[in-house]
Formats: structure tokens, C-alpha cells, sequence
């Protein structure tokens, strides 16, 4: 018992004279504590204190040590905002804190030891709420730079986002927003320069500030958009001068110089409906000019019987447009008359071949659907009345006189053998025919000729005068 009261007594010893030198030299706010026993009187002293046990020294040496340990807490928390500026930011609730831990100080000058904890406690949370709100309080700093630089008020700027770069130096918001702020007075200035350019419709000179502008804050939104402005303005009025281009032309009746033009303002992607719009007028314009003259073509083509002429303009007709009805019907008409036109030529030119039945009946069915036409024309009114007149002759024999040397023997092709004769006389309808002579040991004669028509002959000569010679040479 005696080891353990004597103990004590040096534990008390230690607190009471060591332990008070190593951690009350210092008070709030950051100043040299005041020596409190040299402000206790002498008699305060010799007074009551003088009766307190060595258990009760001790307890409350254990108090003074835990106030000095919350006192040192809060002193580095202070220290830190001090660093942190806190004054520019919170320093109402600062100036609060350190009031708090004043108190504090007024109950450990008194000895009372608790009461100065629990005011150092307070004081000292105040002050790590305080530190705690740093983020916060940065966020804040950040969104109040950004709308004064919104605004244009390059001071309050600069001074929200440098406190910001305080409280945290790696902030890249805030270098990044100081940067901007430092050019603000500078980007303003740009931008007024660029509206009154644009106002004068310089637009490319007021282009090139928008991009000066991005060179000085490569984070400016507004730039950029009012560089799309620009870009699109001058697209537009090239768009527009290029239009105008291409209707001028259309006046100087060049369509296709004005389709060009129309093409290369759709080329440029903006306002394509229009620019196709033009380009479709354009082409209609071009195609009823055409399809106007090629109609003018057919019309003379068909009034004169040239009915290739017009079935060729038709089918140029139908390839501008291929649902016009007038070509339709008129390219299906014009055709079946060119190749009656054809088959009648056909006809007079070759009237020998109707002396062939098949070909006989087959002109007689052209001339008659020529004769079922309404409203001939003088052109194929001829070509009937010839035909007519080849026809009728076609069926009335010629007497055609054959001669040879009596040693021929001759055969009429189509018509029979008429065997050897020196003179003889046939009667053959009008038409092309073919005599052979044959005679051993010579070589065969072929003579064709024309009977009627005014083309039969006064005589077909047939006979075989030319000698085979053979290999033995006899």
C-alpha cells in the first residue's frame, strides 16, 4: 500500500512540474500560453490546493494532459486552414471556432481542466467540420469562377479560381478556368471585334477572331458555335450565288449550263430539295423544248409519208418520257405503216418474184391492207395504183421465144424440160426465170431473164458451146 501511495505521489510529481512545460508553452490562436501559475497569487497557492491529495493531483494532471492534447489537435487543424486560407472562404465560422477554443483557454487558466476539454473539443470539431468542407467549398469556388466568367467579369474570375488552385493545387478545373479568366478581357475584346465584322458581312475575317479565340481559350464554347454560324452563312450565300448562276443561264437559254450550276449548288449539302427542284425544272423545261420538237418533226414526217422519219422521233420521244400516250400510240402506228411502206416498195421494186404464187398472194394482202387505209396520202396512193397495175400484169402470160443449136438439151426452171431445139416459143407469166442448157462434153449454160414488165427479151439464147476438157487431155 505504501509502494503503491508513493508511486502515485511521483506520477503526480511528473505531471504537475514536467508534463506542463512540454505542452502548454502554446495557447489560441498560435501565441506563447501565459504561464498561469504566474498569475495565481501567493495565496491561491497556500490556499485550498495545498489540501489536495496526491490521488486527486494526479487526476487532475491526467485532465490538464488530455486538454493539452485536444488543444494540440486543434492548433494543427488551425495551422492547416490557415494554409488553406480560410479567412477568404470561412472565416466566420473560423473566427467562431477559435472563439470556442478562447473559452477553453479562460477554464484551463482556472484549472478547470474538463470544462477547457470539452470547449477545446467543440472548438476543435468546428474547426475539422470546417476543414471537411474543403471539397465542398472548392466545388463552390469552382461554379462561382465559371459564372463570372460567364459573365465576363474576369476579376471575380480570377480570384475564385486562384482561392480554388489553394485548396487544391492539382484542382485541373481551376488551372484550367484561371487560364481562361487571364484571357477574358482579351477574348471579349475578340469577340465584339468578330460581331462587328460579321455585322459588315466580312465572314471570313470574322472566322479567323473566332479562331483566334480558340487559340487563347481552347475550352470556349461559344466560339466554335459561332464558327459554325459563320461556316454555314457562307455556305448559304455560296449556295445562293451559285442558284443565281444557273438561273441566269436558264435566261440565256443554255439549260444545260444552269443543270450544272443547279448540281454543283446541291453538291455543296445544304438546301438539296431546292437545288433538285431546279434541277427537275429545269430538265422538264429541257425535255418538253425537245419532245416540242421532235412533235414537229412527226407532224412533217407523217404529212409528207415519211413514216420511218416519224416512228424513229417517236421513239426518241418515249426515251425523254416513256408514259406519254401520244407516242405510245403514235410509235405503234408510225411503225406499222413504215413497214408497209416497206413491203410496197419491196413489191415495185422486185415485180418479177410475183410470178411465185406465195409471193403473189402475200402482195395481194398488202395491197389490200394498204387499200383498207382511210385517208391515203398521195404517196401511198401511188404505191397502190403501181402495184395494182404490177399485179394485174403479173397474171398475164408473155410469149417467150427460146433458141439454141438443136443439141442442148434445154430445161426451164420452174416451168419443165423443153429438150433440144433450135428455136421454140413459151408462154410464161411475168416474172424472173432461170434456163439451163446441158450437153455431154460441155459445159452447162445457165441463162436467167426477166419476162414482162417491160424487161422480156426478143430471145433467150441457150446452148452449150464451151468443151469439158478431161485429165487425159482429150
Amino acid at each position: 500500500m505504501w509502494f503503491g501511495m508513493g508511486g502515485l505521489v511521483i506520477v503526480a510529481l511528473l505531471v504537475i512540474f514536467v508534463l506542463p512545460s512540454l505542452v502548454t508553452e502554446y495557447e489560441l490562436p498560435l501565441k506563447r500560453r501565459v504561464d498561469v501559475s504566474s498569475m495565481q497569487s501567493p495565496a491561491n497557492q497556500s490556499g485550498p490546493e495545498s489540501s489536495i491529495s496526491p490521488f486527486e493531483e494526479a487526476q487532475r494532471s491526467i485532465q490538464r494532459k488530455e486538454a493539452q492534447d485536444i488543444l494540440a489537435e486543434l492548433l494543427e487543424i488551425q495551422g492547416e486552414l490557415d494554409a488553406l486560407e480560410v479567412e477568404e472562404w470561412g472565416e466566420d465560422a473560423f473566427t467562431a471556432a477559435l472563439a470556442v477554443a478562447a473559452t477553453g483557454d479562460d477554464y484551463y487558466r482556472s484549472q478547470d481542466f474538463l470544462l477547457a476539454s470539452d470547449y477545446y473539443s467543440n472548438g476543435r470539431d468546428q474547426l475539422a467540420d470546417l476543414r471537411a468542407s474543403v471539397p465542398d467549398v472548392h466545388q463552390r469556388l469552382l461554379i462561382e469562377g465559371q459564372n463570372a466568367l460567364d459573365a465576363a467579369n474576369a476579376e471575380v474570375s480570377q480570384d475564385r479560381y486562384s482561392l480554388a488552385l489553394v485548396l487544391d493545387p492539382q484542382s485541373e478545373a481551376a488551372q484550367i478556368g484561371l487560364e481562361r479568366a487571364q484571357a477574358l478581357e482579351e477574348v471579349t475584346a475578340l469577340f465584339q471585334q468578330a460581331e462587328e465584322l460579321r455585322e459588315d458581312g466580312e465572314l471570313e475575317q470574322a472566322r479567323q477572331i473566332y479562331a483566334r479565340i480558340i487559340e487563347l481559350d481552347s475550352y470556349n464554347e461559344r466560339a466554335p458555335a459561332m464558327i459554325a454560324e459563320v461556316d454555314a452563312q457562307l455556305i448559304d450565300n455560296e449556295f445562293n450565288r451559285i442558284m443565281s448562276e444557273g438561273y441566269v443561264s436558264l435566261e440565256a437559254n443554255d439549260p444545260q449550263a444552269a443543270i450544272a450550276a443547279f448540281q454543283r449548288a446541291s453538291n455543296l449539302g445544304i438546301r438539296q430539295d431546292e437545288a433538285e427542284a431546279a434541277i427537275v425544272q429545269t430538265e422538264t423545261q429541257v425535255a418538253n423544248a425537245e419532245i416540242n420538237s421532235l412533235r414537229a418533226a412527226i407532224s412533217d414526217a407523217e404529212n409528207n409519208e415519211r413514216w420511218q422519219d416519224a416512228a424513229d422521233a417517236y421513239t426518241e420521244v418515249l426515251s425523254i418520257d416513256a408514259n406519254l400516250l401520244f407516242a405510245i400510240q403514235g410509235q405503234d402506228y408510225a411503225s406499222k405503216r413504215a413497214q408497209l411502206d416497206r413491203l410496197l416498195e419491196q413489191a415495185i421494186n422486185n415485180p418479177e418474184r410475183l410470178s411465185e404464187e406465195a409471193v403473189y398472194q402475200q402482195t395481194l394482202d398488202v395491197y389490200f391492207t394498204g387499200r383498207g387505209i382511210e385517208g391515203a396520202g398521195p404517196r401511198l396512193v401511188a404505191q397502190l395504183d403501181e402495184l395494182e397495175g404490177l399485179l394485174e400484169n403479173s397474171q398475164i402470160p408473155v410469149t417467150v421465144r427460146l433458141v439454141s443449136d438443136a443439141i442442148t438439151d434445154v430445161t426451164l426452171l420452174r416451168v419443165g424440160n423443153l429438150g433440144t431445139f433450135e428455136q421454140t416459143s413459151v408462154e410464161l407469166k411475168p416474172g424472173r426465170y432461170v434456163a439451163v442448157g446441158k450437153r455431154p462434153g460441155f459445159r452447162d449454160v445457165r441463162e436467167e431473164f426477166i419476162v414482162g414488165f417491160g424487161q422480156t427479151p426478143d430471145a433467150v439464147d441457150v446452148r452449150c458451146s464451151e468443151r469439158v476438157i478431161g485429165s487425159s487431155g482429150r
